[in-house]
């Protein structure tokens, strides 16, 4: 991912700045933390702050596995997926993440029914490829495994694409030098 190459390339070019990565999925005050900055998706970011864009748009897709696919009909509009086994994800708020489509202006959100229910990406993401249902995962995570036929995207042109991930970080507070670095790197390789 994109955000991995620039920590990895900030790391190489200012070896003597000591960065600490965090992740979380639940949407935390970074400031009020004690942090520098977050990254966060780009519509979830309070207008207060500064938002610097590191990825284009973004889309989350619907995958399965051809062995999935085995003797069952493919979703062809999102209601149908209340007949297939969906793998769950569990938001770190502790609610079920409803699947969120919309095309030319109908919008749809459901409640899947699924019988294994992850808290973590690469766990469904592993779950899809074992055949174990169907994923709704970030596009970002499934180029290599869609080119290989490993997993099969369904229900395309009810995904469409959202702001992607940015940099944020508060106006009102003095940037120190290493986050001004981190920024002038995004703003050199990303997007």
């Amino acid at each position: 991912m994109l955000l991995e190459l620039l920590l990895l390339e900030y790391g190489r070019r200012y070896p003597e700045v000591e960065l600490e990565v965090v992740t979380e999925n639940a949407l935390v005050d970074v400031i009020g933390k004690g942090f520098d900055a977050g990254v966060r998706l780009a519509e979830a970011i309070s207008p207060d702050m500064v938002a610097i864009p590191i990825t284009r748009t973004l889309r989350f897709l619907v995958v399965g596995s051809p062995e999935y696919f085995k003797g069952r009909s493919k979703p062809v509009v999102p209601l149908d997926l209340v007949r297939h086994r969906c793998i769950q994800m569990r938001m770190a708020n502790g609610r079920l993440y409803r699947w969120e489509f919309e095309r030319r202006g109908e919008a749809h959100v459901v409640d899947v029914p699924g019988n294994l229910t992850l808290d973590a990406t690469d766990l469904i993401l592993e779950a899809a490829l074992s055949g174990a249902g169907l994923a709704y995962i970030g596009e970002y995570s499934l180029a290599a495994h869609i080119a290989t036929g490993r997993l099969v995207p369904v229900l395309e042109e009810w995904c469409p694409a959202y702001p992607g991930l940015s940099l944020y970080f508060s106006q009102r507070r003095h940037m120190p030098a290493k986050l001004r670095a981190f920024i002038d790197l995004i703003r050199e390789q990303a997007v």
